[in-house]
């Protein structure tokens, strides 16, 4: 039982992941609810249709739920610019290693699409 335990605990952990990542670097704004409320602007580093990859600039709690706005270029939408808004929260912080940037991996919760029609932003829900 002793060495069944042992193997277990040397083989690395699984990737949970089930969604295909992309790499995209996309503008995204990232709004921080709860007590303090705060805005920050980033750029993702992956994408998947279950989960965000980033960096900030400040320390982030695992389990903080976020707001993040992203806007998707033309090249990748081969129309014009859509901005979608998702309810996340965080499920991993990478701690700063020589910069003081922080990794944060978000799981979507849930998501919105965002059209301009006028100059005004109404939203269509996608669930």
């Amino acid at each position: 039982m002793l060495a069944m335990e042992l193997t277990e605990m040397s083989q690395p952990p699984q990737d949970r992941r089930v969604m295909r990542r992309f790499d995209m670097r996309l503008p995204a704004i990232v709004k921080m609810t709860g007590e303090v409320p705060d805005q920050m602007l980033t750029e993702t580093m992956n994408v998947s249709a279950k989960g965000i990859f980033f960096y900030l600039d400040r320390k982030i709690e695992q389990g903080c739920p976020l707001e993040v706005t992203l806007t998707f270029p033309p090249h990748v939408t081969l129309t014009d610019s859509v901005k979608v808004r998702f309810t996340a929260k965080v499920v991993r912080v990478e701690s700063p290693l020589p910069a003081l940037r922080v990794g944060v991996a978000a799981v979507i919760e849930d998501y919105e699409f965002l059209k301009a029609i006028n100059g005004q932003l109404p939203i269509e829900s996608m669930h």
